[in-house]
């Protein structure tokens, strides 16, 4: 990859960028490979093989999160929560101003961007939780087998309504957050996907 031209800096380092693309594909399999809004369909394919993509790509997105919680105190300036995240007040005022189209842009995430991956990051974490949960007491399968395996079906049926629930709340943020990034690159004039996967941005 090319260095950053005079005009132009290094924000997103490659850990961060290769979290984001990975984590994309993680969720995407994971979501599509679900029973529920996609039972239909997966009575035409092979459900064990299904079973296999979704619980693989649901231990990805577990690595993942372990992955950003660390690299979020560990990582690069712009990689760090004290970077981008900000309180209820200054993160209402920018979107307040981003709908006045007076927004400041920012180098890093701004503090509308910083407030979507914390709830992101919250709602995958509940959602692969609930997910080993059910795992391990509906199919006796993964690391919490072994507490949950006696749980009764109204239990098992608790966990499941949990976890559609947070799969299904994660894909409405995934919506908002590619709607943010569209309306702050149309703002700003500049590409922010496509600065996700150089890294660099307009200095």
């Amino acid at each position: 990859m090319t260095n950053p031209t005079p005009n132009e800096i290094l924000v997103w380092d490659p850990l961060v960028r290769l979290f984001h693309w990975t984590l994309v594909v993680a969720f995407t399999l994971a979501y599509f490979s679900q029973e529920g809004p996609f039972e239909d369909l997966l009575d035409q394919v092979d459900g064990d093989w299904l079973q296999a993509i979704h619980v693989w790509a649901g231990y990805t997105i577990a690595g993942l999160l372990l992955f950003r919680l660390l690299w979020g105190f560990a990582g690069p300036h712009h990689a760090r929560f004290s970077d981008f995240v900000r309180g209820p007040r200054e993160t209402l005022r920018y979107v307040k101003d981003v709908l006045t189209l007076r927004a400041p842009r920012h180098l890093g995430h701004n503090p509308a961007g910083g407030a979507m991956i914390v709830a992101l990051l919250l709602s995958l974490t509940i959602t692969v939780v609930a997910g080993l949960m059910l795992y391990g007491a509906d199919k006796g399968l993964g690391p919490l087998a072994s507490l949950l395996l006696a749980s009764s079906d109204a239990a098992i049926h608790s966990i499941e309504e949990v976890h559609e629930f947070f799969a299904n709340f994660t894909l409405l943020l995934v919506v908002g957050h590619l709607v943010g990034v569209i309306w702050e690159s149309l703002l700003h004039r500049e590409n922010l996907a496509h600065a996700m996967i150089t890294g660099r941005k307009r200095a």
